[in-house]
This record gives C-alpha cells, structure tokens and sequence, in this order.
C-alpha cells in the first residue's frame, strides 16, 4: 500500500505529461481541473494500491474524466452558441482550414487517440495501454478521427 507521500512523488513525476494530455482533451481552460478531478479519484480508487502500472492507470482516468467533463461543458457551449446572434461577413464565407477547430470537434477518445500518436509518438499497442482499450479499438479511433478530420478540414 502507498503512502501520501509516495502519492505525491507519482504525481510529480507524472503531473506535466498529464497536464499536457488533459489539455489535448478538454483545453487549457479545464485541463487543471480535469487533471486534479482524475488523481483525487485514482488515489481514491480501491483498486490504485495494487496497480502496477501508475502511468497508464492516471492516462486512464484522465481520459475518463476528460470525458465526462467534456459531455457536460459541450451541452453548455452549445446552448450558449446557440444564443448568440450569429456574426456573418462576406470574408467569413471564404473556407477556413482551422485544425484546432477541426480537433476540438473530434469525441474526447478520439482527441485522446490523435495526441498520444502524432505528439507523443506511441504507438496503437501504448496507446492501448495507456487508455485501457484494445490495440483494435484505438485503430478504430484513429481511423474515424482521420476520416472526420478529413471531411471538416475539406469543408
């Protein structure tokens, strides 16, 4: 069993490329807070003494929480886009090739899938790991997040 001291120096250790990931998922803004929400539930976790793995085990639950984060801040936004009056010029109707828009759009899983392979450079098997899915499942992701990128960059 872990002590809160040797709690502590997991998360150092591991804080900075987690923060970076949170901040893939759900942007700066929320990042911090998704970041603290994952470690106070992995150390609360019954499971967190015996986990071998401590790396893969908080990439895990910040993607969790990055997702459940994400369901909630996207309804928000949304009603809030929708109530805004929309602002259209004749200049805004010329093609906008916005990659961050374009991955902003992608689900949390996807963002996730995009990041650890063409930032952190893993591949699909540490991606897998890292996530807790199958090297299937992030081949999948990949594939959609590509195919979706594809189609918003083209509009």
């Amino acid at each position: 069993m872990m002590t809160h001291g040797r709690d502590a120096e997991v998360y150092e250790k591991h804080a900075e490329e987690l923060l970076r990931f949170a901040t893939v998922l759900v942007g700066p803004e929320h990042a911090p807070d998704v970041l603290s929400g994952a470690v106070i539930k992995a150390y609360g976790s019954r499971a967190w003494p015996g986990v071998e793995n401590r790396r893969a085990y908080l990439f895990r639950c910040v993607a969790n929480e990055a997702r459940t984060h994400g369901r909630s801040v996207r309804r928000r936004e949304a009603a809030e886009m929708r109530a805004e009056t929309p602002r259209v010029t004749a200049s805004s109707q010329l093609p906008d090739v916005d990659v961050v828009r374009a991955l902003n759009e992608l689900s949390p899983r996807q963002r996730a899938v995009v990041y650890l392979s063409y930032w952190e450079d893993l591949d699909q098997r540490a991606i897998a790991q890292l996530l807790g899915i199958g090297p299937g499942a992030v081949h999948r992701h990949l594939a959609r997040a590509r195919s979706n990128l594809r189609r918003m960059l083209r509009a």
